[in-house]
């Protein structure tokens, strides 16, 4: 008898992080799930992946539309047993205008929000599921040029802490994971220090995946970046992230 293709979903996949994995996902063999915002990008992407793909139009900003889409893209592959929700923006702020605060936190803390519970209610109720969610190594300080973005994703990783440990007591086999990447050379690329490609980074995602691993870093060096950071004086974060 044939094995069943594992079946994965990539919020955020028109470009990316988010497309290179739906390339690594599908070159594994697993059927793909493409959301994101320009349904034409993930249609050109479709037509061209080994596996069979299923693109819909999401605007994760538009929160119950957002969740409606997935449950339907769920549908439409028969289940689903990884979700990455990869979608999110950054904008570089010093003047802390308000609307790129506000499109911030709607896109990468709100919708966010709403994508990682529709996932794990899908996975409670099929008794199984992978939920990974990409933060940041930004995550771990505030930042006086991006004080929105890295506040995001300290919520991202705390969010996901939290699923990591509910899932620990729920009747049902879930793994959440935890993904922190450094600079990539993406368009929210924020600089060039240990600058990994988008396919380099999607193959270390996906082995974080087939290892289900809890934390990743992207590369595997920047943990040494983050352990400096966790056990940074004040007073020395203060000058640095002012």
């Amino acid at each position: 008898m044939t094995e069943a293709r594992q079946r994965a979903m990539v919020v955020g996949a028109s470009s990316g992080i988010g497309e290179a994995l739906a390339r690594e996902l599908a070159d594994a063999g697993c059927d793909v799930g493409l959301t994101a915002r320009r349904r034409e990008l993930l249609e050109d992407l479709g037509r061209v992946l080994p596996t069979k793909a299923y693109v819909a139009r999401m605007d994760v900003t538009d929160l119950d539309a957002a969740r409606e889409t997935f449950h339907e893209v769920v549908d439409a592959m028969g289940g689903v047993d990884v979700v990455v929700l990869n979608a999110g923006v950054a904008f570089e702020n010093p003047d802390l205008e308000w609307e790129p605060e506000r499109d911030t936190v709607d896109t990468n803390v709100r919708g966010f929000t709403a994508l990682a519970t529709a996932a794990m209610d899908r996975f409670e109720t099929q008794g199984h599921g992978h939920l990974v969610g990409l933060s940041s190594v930004a995550a771990r300080f505030g930042n006086g040029e991006w004080p929105a973005y890295s506040a995001s994703k300290a919520f991202v990783s705390n969010y996901l802490e939290g699923l990591r440990y509910r899932a620990g007591r729920i009747d049902a086999d879930v793994d959440v994971t935890t993904v922190e990447p450094g600079y990539v050379d993406t368009d929210l690329a924020g600089g060039d220090f240990w600058k990994a490609d988008r396919e380099t980074a999607a193959e270390q995602i996906h082995r974080a995946i087939e290892k289900k691993r809890r934390h990743a870093f992207i590369t595997r060096r920047w943990v040494l970046v983050a352990k400096l950071i966790d056990y940074m004086p004040d007073v020395l974060k203060r000058r640095l992230f002012r």
